[in-house]
């Protein structure tokens, strides 16, 4: 482009602006190196004992570029599972393929591959993110020696699969009921934790040796944040306690754990965190001391940073403050409890917490599955079956959805936050576990139809009270009318004979007479209970003479409506006077009824 573009005037370009800078190939080699991911950590790579050899360094050299800064790969374990793709596809070359060499490749491999993989019994899914990740290390070995595949394999690398991957099954959310109980073993914990930090170790004041030494073990951790099991001060506390019978099993935690977060609080604080926020658990786990911005009244934003969302990875969420009962107040708490160990782990990581191992000062979390089972374990807490509960950090997310989901009674412009209706309908509503609300409503929608596409019912307090109602003079005269039996037909009084919603207008009404327990114009009162009361006798009784699927397709609408609808919008009183009635005066039925 010449010169500089300014407001008004047209863009040029050189002809030297078209021209694409060779490309400059990997200039290292090698089969063992290390990988310092953008998260998670450093991740050892050696390929050294892979053949074929040509493929393992080309695709090493595909690993490392994909990981640099900018490269697709950012976390350590999606770095470590690319790694696994590679290595399972050298084994089908080694097996089902005579190829050495990248350059040997064919697309009839690649296609084999995948085949393979269904065959072993791999789900579509499954399938297509592993044969994905042979795939993409194809197009970074091709963009970095571009003539060096088959032009062939260069087609067939601009698409992952021929096949459909299948719809992901939908993780689903924990009901309200397990939601509480999570909650509330949560909130007493955590209540329990921040009453704890702040309180060293103490001991009786009737063992002035045990308390000197307490407080020489306390002094320790204070000036270098712990206090290892091999220091003489530590044994000589155990073997004081462990003479006075008191109990040392815990001794390190509970020596620690009056300045610094312990292991077991992690699994409460991620749980009610997530529970109240929404957040993933990948996004609680990377916090930072400075997450909290721009305060407002009684909420703060949480800043965080989403990894898969590639382009906006940083992302903010406003949250309730005040309490530590709410998002806000308890990452400040956090905050200040973790202050101290801070001293002694620089880091920015929110999480800093006490741990019985080797390295017993330890900033982020990993995979807490054992705490986790320990502490639902502990707390007792039981699915809906009323099982021990397996508690999956990752379906907290979605639990929070459903709650909100309940609580805005499904109202999308409410419930979808920070998500387009699409998606939040797509991947938080449309769940199991929401499932039996939609049936419901469903059903609930279709007999509120069905209900108003009906007969009016008009039970004797409501026939008294619409008697007495003011009116204008023709609609007194077309209550009149309908009330005193002068438009009765077989089964109910007819307000448009000749308006009926199944005919032309003007005409009279085509329907069979039990057509009005379907018809909106008919009006049932307890003076045509006889009539129904009998007619429903006969059509009981004709299942006699029919087959089930012809007495279903000719009365099965009609008992359905007088059993389940008319009958139950009268006093019992009433319909038991109705029968009586009915057996002293049977009904003469139309000839329609029996054919």
């Amino acid at each position: 482009m010449r010169g500089r573009p300014r407001k008004g005037t047209a863009v040029r370009f050189a002809p030297a602006d078209g021209v694409v800078l060779p490309h400059a190939s990997d200039p290292v080699l090698g089969l063992r190196f290390n990988i310092e991911a953008r998260y998670g950590g450093s991740v050892e790579v050696d390929l050294v004992g892979e053949h074929p050899r040509p493929f393992a360094l080309a695709f090493a050299g595909a690993l490392r570029r994909q990981s640099e800064l900018g490269g697709p790969l950012g976390a350590r374990s999606t770095i470590k599972q690319h790694l696994q793709a590679y290595l399972r596809f050298f084994a089908y070359l080694r097996e089902h393929s005579t190829v050495k060499t990248p350059a040997d490749l064919r697309a009839d491999d690649i296609d084999g591959y995948e085949d393979f993989l269904a065959f072993v019994g791999m789900t579509p899914i499954h399938r297509h993110t592993v044969l994905a990740k042979a795939i993409l290390a194809l197009r970074s070995i091709d963009a970095d020696q571009p003539r060096l595949l088959d032009e062939g394999v260069r087609r067939r690398l601009s698409y992952t699969s021929s096949q459909s991957a299948g719809r992901s099954r939908p993780r689903d959310a924990y009901s309200p009921f397990v939601a509480r109980q999570l909650r509330d073993a949560a909130r007493g914990d955590i209540a329990r934790i921040f009453r704890r930090i702040g309180k060293p170790l103490d001991e009786d004041d009737n063992y002035p040796n045990l308390r000197r030494v307490t407080d020489e073990a306390n002094a320790r951790i204070v000036a270098s944040g712990r206090l290892s099991s091999a220091d003489p001060a530590f044994k000589s506390l155990y073997f004081m306690r462990l003479r006075r019978g008191l109990p040392v099993s815990t001794l390190a935690e509970d020596l620690h754990a009056g300045f610094h977060l312990r292991a077991m609080d992690i699994p409460p604080l991620l749980t009610f965190l997530s529970l109240e926020t929404g957040l993933e658990i990948e996004c609680c786990k990377a916090l930072t001391v400075d997450c909290l911005q721009n305060p407002g009244p009684g909420t703060i934003e949480i800043a965080y940073v989403k990894r898969r969302a590639r382009g906006a990875e940083h992302k903010h969420i406003r949250v309730r403050d005040g309490g530590i009962g709410t998002p806000g107040g308890l990452i400040r708490k956090l905050i200040e409890a973790t202050a101290f160990t801070r001293q002694f782990v620089p880091s920015e990581n929110l999480w800093l917490y006490y741990y019985t191992g080797p390295t017993q000062l330890r900033a982020g979390i990993e995979h807490p599955h054992e705490l986790v089972d320990r502490w639902t374990a502990g707390h007792g807490i039981v699915d809906d079956n009323g099982e021990p509960l397996r508690l999956v950090l990752s379906r907290l997310r979605k639990t929070h959805k459903a709650l909100w989901y309940l609580k805005t009674e499904g109202h999308m412009t409410r419930f979808a936050v920070g998500h387009t209706p699409e998606i939040a309908a797509r991947h938080y509503a449309d769940i199991p576990s929401l499932r039996p609300l939609h049936e419901a409503t469903i059903a609930e929608a279709f007999s509120e139809v069905a209900a108003a596409a009906g007969p009016i019912v008009v039970a004797p307090a409501r026939e008294d009270s619409w008697r007495q109602c003011d009116a204008t003079p023709e609609a007194r005269e077309n209550r009149d009318g309908i009330l005193s039996g002068e438009q009765d037909v077989w089964l109910a009084a007819c307000s448009g004979f000749d308006r009926s919603p199944f005919g032309d207008s003007g005409e009279p009404c085509p329907q069979p007479f039990w057509g009005c327990l379907e018809c909106r114009n008919a009006v049932i009162t307890a003076r045509k209970l006889p009539a129904i009361v009998a007619f429903l006798r006969f059509i009981e009784e004709q299942r006699a003479g029919l087959s089930a699927a012809d007495w279903a397709m000719k009365f099965g609408r009609a008992h359905a409506r007088i059993a389940g609808q008319v009958l139950p919008a009268f006093p019992d009183s009433v319909v038991a006077a109705a029968r009586r009635e009915a057996e002293v005066h049977p009904l003469y039925l139309p000839p329609e009824a029996r054919q």
